[in-house]
């Protein structure tokens, strides 16, 4: 059956685009927690988290900042890089950026509660004290990153509102990139990379970055390419307004 598309851009209903945005915010926050926990049982500067979450929190250690008060400032600077990027401010957009790390980071704490055992139903990962458990939490890291590039590719499909780094990733993928999700995650990474040498050459610390960041450096916008392919293929991006796919 042929889509018709809205006046705004949209050929999905309001509710079928929450229902696909609630669904990829909870893959998104469980990916992250993920990868977060797995590097913890491990050794943080073994396996590491997700890129942009290192690097933010490797400068905010830097800075003396609460987690908290560190993303939402390197938030609100990247919506305001992203504004640049797309030649003009819009309030939809960056109240759009913002309002999304309310429930994200929410839901980042329900599933850290969950992973650690703080819930009565769950008693948390086991040790990591056998090479056979440090293989499989090796894998669940890189399974963590899969799950991000996924979450990723369902809402930059759906297009309501986004975190401001992915919406870095889009505005590059879809004004500067032709449509290429690897090449736009790896420019994506320039920011949080400056970051993280700020962070290096304040505390000559690497923590949080490892194996599973590397493998998020390398794999997370491909994942998020064939994801775009195979995950809802008939979900195609809404709203654009910063270029077309190819």
């Amino acid at each position: 059956m042929e889509m018709t598309s809205t006046s705004n851009g949209r050929t999905i209903s309001m509710s079928k685009s929450l229902a696909y945005f609630v669904l990829s915010l909870i893959i998104n926050s469980a990916g992250n927690v993920l990868t977060l926990v797995t590097s913890a049982k491990i050794h943080p500067s073994f396996l590491g988290s997700a890129y942009w979450a290192a690097a933010e929190a490797n400068l905010s250690v830097a800075l003396g900042w609460n987690l908290f008060l560190g993303f939402l400032i390197f938030g609100v600077l990247i919506t305001v890089l992203n504004a640049i990027l797309v030649g003009k401010w819009e309030w939809s957009r960056a109240l759009g950026n913002l309002a999304f790390m309310v429930p994200f980071s929410a839901l980042i704490q329900i599933f850290d509660d969950f992973f650690v055992g703080k819930y009565p139903i769950y008693s948390g990962l086991p040790a990591a004290n056998t090479p056979l458990m440090i293989g499989f939490y090796i894998l669940l890291n890189f399974f963590g990153v899969a799950l991000i590039g996924t979450a990723i590719s369902i809402y930059q499909r759906v297009n309501l509102v986004l975190h401001p780094a992915d919406d870095l990733m889009q505005i590059l993928r879809f004004k500067y990139f032709k449509g290429n999700a690897n090449i736009a995650m790896w420019a994506s990474y320039i920011p949080p990379t400056i970051m993280a040498i700020v962070a290096l050459v304040i505390t000559k610390d690497f923590t949080n970055f490892g194996l599973g960041t590397i493998f998020a450096f390398l794999f997370q916008g491909g994942i998020t390419g064939i994801a775009d392919k195979h995950v809802f293929p008939k979900l195609q991006h809404q709203a654009l307004d910063v270029g077309k796919d190819d």
